[in-house]
């Protein structure tokens, strides 16, 4: 008999011990007694359970602070080792505003004063109106450094930002100066949120950085209103780039919840603001910081660098000052820039730049000895704040030649004084060829174009992929699917069949949408062996997309958005993970180089988008500026804005522009006019009155109209491009004032040359078009051949006599031509048909006469 253990049975009354062969449990069931006993236990131990945690809080709470019942201290608050126990608990930030239980209403169309930090005082209402900040306004100064506000639409939130779901968060980006540091900043946060969300377990959360930087009650007294709060953020937190985001932790039941119910959200106004106070840090002159500290690319204000001359600046001073306009408008990008134009003085405080020669120099600035075309930064003198940027020569050509070096080899630079000994001039440009546009003349791809990193995206709610790109604005893309994308992707594969979609959008213009498929369910279905699914649940595809030619202007953005349909797993079925990523392949492209540069001008629009067509040659070598007689230092401003804009559509330094007067003109035939002044000023307003639909003299002026005002939105492009209406009537008037103009027309020089005239007289209507220039939401109205600004107003009064830039091949010119003439086409048919007639005719007769011969 095999091996066997002694147990007492349950069920033996005698409890004598019993022998039985041991078997595992899995082949042996287990006794019902001992099954009621284990039940037994748990159940006493259950219903002594409260009881007993009842008596130990009572012993807690009799028990002297710090110390648990049997009197050590508590593990709630422990060291590690030898040491002491940590201290209470105290605000990180001892600057920290005490937050009431309540937020203060915002009155509606109201700007309340601001009042002392904390306490109850109603924050300040920026209003979005305001006028943009620009790198010359510093602020409120304080001892050692300033103060100043920006609202969340300074800082790049076009609206309002909204949050949804259990844990969503929006935000902006902020960043600090190199020669700056935040000693205190106070967030003047402005929001609303919905009445369904259960004040106890809901709230906002305020991060910098990712740093918890304060928690904000949702009581459900103000739910539903616009509210606001100040709220302090540690300025150790905070570093040279920077996000600030508001999250919400949103419920609506204590029960299962689902995460995208509609009821969970929380909007923040674009009218918060960020009241940073910033200490200037010491910091030497040195070159090598350049463009440091005249432009930060951490500052997001707009840049305003005043540039100071002599009295009478040269035409090649000018052409100088342009070069060095134009590398700062490269490196503003969007944010912008103006440059003041200053004679003979510099600005009582601030950066600015100074060109001098031997000969011509601003007063009030100590030029050291020149040796040659020289770049010098020195500091200004107390109480100034600031440093000057001096560009020197001793003639004007040397002067040219230290712009030229300073814009296109700053990075060569060091110390506080350059002397520029050899500059070898570059191969001449081609057309085209702008570092910042797209190359037409072969596949560009997107990996050239955006970070890799900023191609991928994670989450449900996350932001588009955004690829920004320059177009040029004459290719021709008539009667073609637009242009082509090899759009490679990957993306994560959905558990069931839903709404997933990649988006494609150019602008706010839809393009395409893409499904994102499912895990293929059946053995039968052919994507469960094509689509590769790896084994993080991603998979890659690749589609050949078109782009319409209408939604691509000359500063187009695309944009692809990876939307994740939420499961829907029903209640109680636990929270959605979200792990869902979307990426697109830098092996993507896009080719514009099967499109001919074909193009009907005048169209204004090219011009206050992309600078074209001066911006046709990168380095504006076949572009003049017509300055006015005796121009000031508005027009000197408006010139140096205008090349800080061609700088900021091409990338590169305006190195070959020519700058004269109206009396040189004639010399220039073969260069794109950029004409400048005002009526009395500029004398060919009236001398080409006839040639453009703008004419002036002093305060007499003559405009050209058509129905162009009268048209529907999108009236400028038909199906056979740009279309012109014929003048309806000429309207001429005598103002002491008027309204700022910009019209285009072609050249009376030479054919396919083109002039673009900026009329302006002092005062508020140089404001008013320098300030259209820089908005981009006025941008896009500008149009046709003739717009009138007032204010932020535009208006189209004319589109000019088209003529043509660019080159088509014969057989496409044909096309193209016969296909708006449909009578042509039917005229050329019949002559066709004639010729072949006559052909054939021709070759019978003597065919026959060759019989009758034989």
């Amino acid at each position: 008999m095999g091996k066997g253990i002694s147990i007492l049975r349950p069920g033996n009354e005698q409890g004598e011990p019993d022998t039985t062969v041991f078997t595992p449990f899995s082949s042996r069931p287990i006794p019902r007694a001992l099954m009621r006993s284990l039940a037994c236990w748990l159940a006493l131990q259950t219903a002594l359970a409260v009881p007993l945690a009842s008596l130990a809080s009572a012993a807690a709470a009799s028990a002297p602070a710090g110390t648990t019942v049997s009197g050590t201290m508590s593990a709630t608050a422990t060291g590690v080792g030898a040491v002491p126990p940590p201290g209470a608990a105290v605000p990180f930030n001892r600057a920290t505003i005490d937050q009431p239980s309540l937020a203060v209403p915002v009155p509606a169309f109201a700007q309340p004063a601001s009042g002392a930090l904390g306490g109850s005082a109603v924050p300040a209402v920026h209003t979005l109106a305001s006028k943009t900040p620009t790198t010359a306004e510093p602020g409120t100064l304080v001892p050692g450094g300033r103060r100043q506000t920006l609202t969340f639409s300074d800082l790049g939130a076009l609206d309002p930002l909204q949050l949804h779901g259990t844990d969503g968060q929006n935000g902006v980006p902020f960043s600090v100066r190199s020669d700056e540091v935040v000693t205190s900043a106070v967030l003047h946060l402005i929001y609303s949120y919905s009445p369904s969300l259960l004040p106890s377990i809901s709230q906002l959360k305020v991060l910098v950085n990712g740093e918890v930087a304060a928690t904000l009650p949702v009581p459900r007294e103000q739910a539903g209103i616009l509210v606001a709060r100040d709220v302090s953020i540690d300025p150790r937190f905070i570093t040279e780039f920077n996000h600030l985001n508001v999250q919400l932790i949103g419920h609506y039941t204590q029960q299962c919840e689902d995460p995208s119910n509609s009821t969970l959200w929380a909007s923040v106004s674009n009218a918060s603001s960020l009241d940073l106070t910033y200490a200037s840090l010491e910091s030497k002159a040195d070159l090598a910081s350049l463009p440091a500290p005249f432009f930060d690319r951490r500052d997001v204000r707009r840049l305003e660098l005043p540039f100071v001359f002599a009295q009478k600046p040269s035409a090649a001073m000018l052409e100088a000052a342009g070069a060095v306009a134009s590398w700062f408008g490269s490196l503003s990008g969007y944010r912008g820039a103006v440059f003041p134009a200053q004679i003979d003085n510099v600005p009582l405080s601030g950066n600015a730049v100074v060109f001098a020669t031997s000969d011509q120099h601003p007063a009030g600035v100590k030029i050291p000895d020149i040796s040659g075309p020289t770049i010098a930064v020195v500091d200004r003198d107390t109480p100034s704040r600031g440093r000057l940027l001096l560009v020197m020569g001793r003639n004007d050509a040397e002067l040219k030649t230290a712009a030229k070096a300073l814009g296109i080899g700053q990075n060569t630079l060091s110390g506080t004084t350059a002397t520029i000994t050899q500059l070898n001039d570059f191969a001449p440009r081609k057309p085209y060829d702008a570092p910042n546009w797209l190359p037409t003349d072969r596949p560009v791809r997107f990996g050239e174009l955006a970070e890799a990193r900023d191609l991928s995206v994670t989450g449900y709610n996350a932001d588009a992929v955004r690829v920004n790109m320059r177009v040029p604005p004459d290719l021709f893309m008539w009667q073609t699917k637009g242009v082509p994308i090899d759009l490679g992707y990957r993306y994560t594969v959905r558990p069931t069949l839903d709404r997933s979609t990649l988006n494609i959008n150019v602008n706010d213009g839809f393009v395409q949408s893409l499904r994102i498929p499912a895990v293929a369910a059946s053995t039968f279905d052919l994507g469960r062996y094509f689509n590769q699914v790896m084994p993080d649940k991603t998979a890659a595809a690749r589609h050949e997309i078109y782009l319409p030619p209408l939604l691509l202007t000359p500063r187009s953005q695309l944009r692809l958005h990876f939307y994740y349909d939420y499961p829907k797993t029903g209640e109680c079925q636990g929270r959605v993970l979200d792990n869902v990523v979307g990426s697109i392949d830098p092996n993507s492209t896009i080719d514009l180089s099967g499109f001919p540069h074909y193009m009907a001008l005048p169209d204004l629009a090219a011009f206050a988008n992309g600078g074209f067509p001066f911006t046709r040659m990168a380095d504006l070598s076949e572009t003049a500026v017509i300055m006015p007689n005796d121009p000031n230092s508005a027009d000197f401003s408006l010139y140096l804005l205008e090349m800080g804009r061609m700088g900021a559509s091409t990338g590169y330094p305006v190195t070959g522009v020519t700058v004269a007067q109206a009396d040189q003109v004639d010399s220039l035939a073969d260069k794109d006019l950029l004409i400048l002044g005002s009526p009395g000023r500029q004398p060919l307003l009236q001398s080409w009155a006839k040639q453009m639909p703008f004419s002036g003299d002093g305060e007499s002026r003559n405009f050209e109209l058509t129905d162009v005002a009268f048209k529907v939105v999108d009236w400028w492009h038909g199906a056979h491009g740009v279309e012109r209406l014929p003048a309806r009537a000429d309207l001429s008037l005598v103002s002491s004032s008027g309204d700022a103009l910009i019209t285009g027309f072609e050249s009376p020089l030479k054919n396919s040359r083109s002039a673009v005239a900026l009329i302006s007289a002092a005062g508020q209507s140089d404001a008013d078009l320098s300030a259209a220039l820089l908005d981009n939401d006025i941008l896009p109205e500008i149009q046709g051949a003739m717009a009138v600004i007032h204010g932020r107003d535009v208006t189209v009064t004319s589109n000019g006599q088209a003529y043509y830039v660019g080159r088509l091949s014969p057989f496409e010119y044909m096309r193209w031509a016969l296909s708006s003439h449909p009578l042509l086409l039917v005229l050329g048919g019949l002559l066709a048909a004639i010729i072949i007639a006559a052909l054939f005719y021709r070759s019978l007769r003597a065919i026959a006469a060759r019989r009758l011969r034989d």
